[in-house]
């Protein structure tokens, strides 16, 4: 979900995939992503030493971030720091509109339900997979090699650019 506030466009995780009853949230700046006036809240939970947070949802615009990794916050509460990563990788699906009549989306739901693998939507149109394993991604890239093609979808590895905070 995405809401716009003084100019401000805050991203949140309605069901991240490993929300539990200690999760928390804190937010990240978009901009040294290139994406000014944007900030994405990412679910976390305390791990190991104190001050040190797992992400517990699959990022939709952060980049060098995926399920999993350790991050720290500073003292206003937004991630500033990549501690470590958990080896886990994030495909990011943009479906454009107008949708053509070859709508991908519910075989790549599909397809993703049997490959076991799990994924947040920001709406109808914007999917994360998280990937654990990339034996596991061909049905997935199968199911919208076409509206990729057609230029109806676009993908990228969140993993494309490095983490940087600002």
């Amino acid at each position: 979900m995405q809401v716009t506030i003084d100019g401000v466009t805050y991203v949140s995780h309605e069901a991240p995939v490993w929300r539990d009853e200690k999760s928390l949230m804190a937010m990240l700046d978009l901009a040294p992503f290139d994406l000014q006036g944007m900030r994405e809240q990412l679910w976390l939970r305390q791990v190991g030493v104190e001050g040190n947070y797992e992400v517990c949802c699959i990022p939709f615009y952060a980049y060098g971030l995926a399920l999993g990794d350790v991050v720290q916050k500073n003292e206003s509460g937004n991630i500033d720091r990549l501690i470590r990563k958990s080896g886990r990788r994030a495909l990011r699906i943009l479906f454009a509109e107008p949708r053509p009549l070859s709508d991908s989306r519910s075989a790549l739901r599909r397809a993703v339900h049997i490959a076991g693998l799990l994924s947040e939507w920001n709406g109808d149109r914007h999917v994360a997979i998280d990937v654990p394993n990339l034996s596991a991604m061909q049905p997935i890239f199968d199911c919208v090699q076409g509206e990729i093609q057609g230029g109806t979808a676009f993908w990228e590895w969140s993993d494309a650019r490095e983490f940087n905070s600002p």
